[in-house]
């Protein structure tokens, strides 16, 4: 016997594009509209101004970020807040369910940069470079290094805790961290962890602290090896 379909609003958003009871397929609905996962991901370390996330990803326009962010909002994925007067800020962040897209995002980004097709010199926002710090460590390694260390990437700072092979990374100052990489853009921290560069020979990388530490805390991220075919 034929299931009958639920005619619910909530319902009805399962099926829309692909009329397909997989969970891909209900994900896709959700989130793969062009930009919408990156706004997603945009948004993994914590809530940020509609400013911001023009910066963070400017090719998208006024208009097309606005319906994202309100379709994600109807999803259950995004929601607003406001910060208290006198600031008066609306932010956007993810909900408690939309943080659990993060292996998600990781586990594709790891798959597509095994493509040949992968340009890892593309220009990349100070977010999706910390998302890329928590993609391609190596969590077995992980767990012999301990390490506090902080990242000026522009204007932006974050702190990442490496510790018993886990490592969160959030938006704070350097104060006190063991070690400190700095640029005004993300990609002079690219070549240094992935093409393993020396800070000496990357134009516009400064870096402070605890050198040995440092080296082994690098020596933690690769970016996967290209498939074959």
């Amino acid at each position: 016997m034929k299931l009958q379909k639920e005619t619910s609003s909530s319902q009805a958003e399962h099926g829309r594009w692909y009329d397909d009871a997989c969970g891909t397929a209900f994900a896709m609905e959700l989130i793969g509209e062009r930009w919408s996962l990156l706004v997603v991901r945009e948004l993994m370390l914590g809530p940020v101004r509609f400013t911001d996330l023009r910066q963070a990803l400017p090719g998208i326009s006024a208009k097309v970020l606005t319906e994202r962010l309100a379709g994600l909002e109807q999803a259950g994925v995004v929601e607003r807040t406001a910060l208290p007067p006198p600031a008066r800020v609306q932010l956007y962040g993810l909900t408690p369910w939309g943080y659990m897209a993060e292996p998600v995002i990781q586990e594709l980004g790891r798959w597509a940069a095994r493509s040949v097709r992968h340009d890892p010199t593309l220009p990349l926002s100070p977010v999706s470079l910390m998302m890329s710090f928590r993609t391609m460590l190596d969590r077995e390694r992980a767990h012999e290094v301990e390490a506090d260390v902080g990242f000026v990437v522009g204007s932006q700072t974050f702190r990442a805790r490496l510790s018993g092979g886990t490592m969160p990374i959030v938006r704070e100052g350097i104060e006190g961290a063991q070690a400190v990489f700095g640029a005004s853009e993300a990609m002079p921290f690219a070549a240094h962890f992935y093409r393993k560069m020396p800070v000496s020979e990357v134009l516009g990388m400064e870096f402070s602290g605890d050198a040995e530490l440092a080296a082994r805390f690098v020596d933690l991220f690769h970016l996967p090896p290209k498939a074959d075919g």
